[in-house]
């Protein structure tokens, strides 16, 4: 990223179509936007530089790190609080999906409300900038479920609402859930899919058990699997291309990242290491 005095203005979006949530990254020199409003919940981070922004009737100032937090239809603006700029990422959160992820009932007429809208939370910040991340690039479904209820458990506090009751552990549960996903190592599916699959009262138990039975999450075991599936595939002398493809991955900068991550060598270094046969790509035209 450019220092904060060389900036341009920018935005960045994503979106994630199951949960309709969207996601932007923005950076910006001077001014920003007018007064506007918005029908989604609004959850970001100032990532550097000074946020100046109007809400609840008052401009407030957001520095590097400060979570933001904006009601449905609440009146904000945006700009630059100095000469450098500033930069954030911004989740826009459906109405229905955060009221379903909260647990708020049919009958429950009334949104919850956050207690501000400017404050210091760096659990929260970490979640937000997790999910965007998450939502911006080519992850599985699972991921990015994972990611997104890790916004929803840090706003738990800002929106007065306090944490699910917990349903008992189920290992039987977990065990299906981890024989679905080896079974099914390639195929997409979330969070939600996944515990309709196994029999899971939501796909927030389904998370604790088997976290509670295998010391991890759904997501990251799937990652898991699907990494040593590639690499045996590699192993024998498959394209990274084609492997990627078979094991789940989006493509093949999508199974690189996460390969470099966890072997520290590239899909086509570690072909290459093993078989003597270079990754050149397909041949041209």
């Amino acid at each position: 990223m450019p220092a904060p005095d060389r900036i341009r203005s920018q935005v960045r979006l994503a979106r994630d179509a199951a949960s309709g949530v969207e996601a932007i990254r923005a950076r910006f020199s001077g001014h920003a936007y007018d007064l506007h409003r918005h029908d989604d919940w609004l959850v970001g981070v100032t990532e550097y530089g000074l946020q100046d922004f109007f809400c609840r009737g008052a401009r407030r100032i957001s520095t590097t790190g400060r979570i933001i937090l904006i009601e449905p239809q609440e009146a904000h603006d945006g700009q630059s609080g100095g000469e450098g700029g500033f930069a954030y990422s911004m989740l826009y959160l459906p109405r229905a999906w955060l009221r379903a992820g909260l647990g708020a009932g049919p009958g429950e007429d009334r949104d919850p409300a956050f207690r501000a809208s400017l404050g210091d939370d760096p659990a929260l910040g970490r979640a937000i900038l997790g999910a965007r991340a998450a939502l911006a690039l080519p992850e599985s479904q699972l991921l990015r479920d994972a990611a997104l209820d890790a916004v929803l458990r840090g706003l738990r506090p800002h929106l007065g609402r306090a944490e699910p009751a917990e349903t008992p552990r189920d290992d039987r549960v977990a065990r299906r859930a981890r024989d679905w996903l080896q079974d099914r190592l390639a195929d997409p599916v979330g969070a939600d899919g996944l515990a309709r699959a196994v029999g899971a009262a939501d796909r927030f138990q389904l998370a604790r058990a088997f976290r509670a039975a295998f010391g991890t999450s759904p997501h990251a075991y799937q990652v898991q699997i699907r990494l040593v599936r590639a690499r045996g595939l590699l192993a024998a002398g498959g394209a990274p291309a084609s492997v990627a493809a078979l094991c789940g991955f989006a493509d093949q900068s999508h199974l690189g990242r996460w390969f470099l991550r966890a072997y520290g060598v590239t899909p086509a270094a570690y072909r290459r290491l093993c078989t003597g046969v270079p990754d050149r790509g397909p041949p041209p035209g």
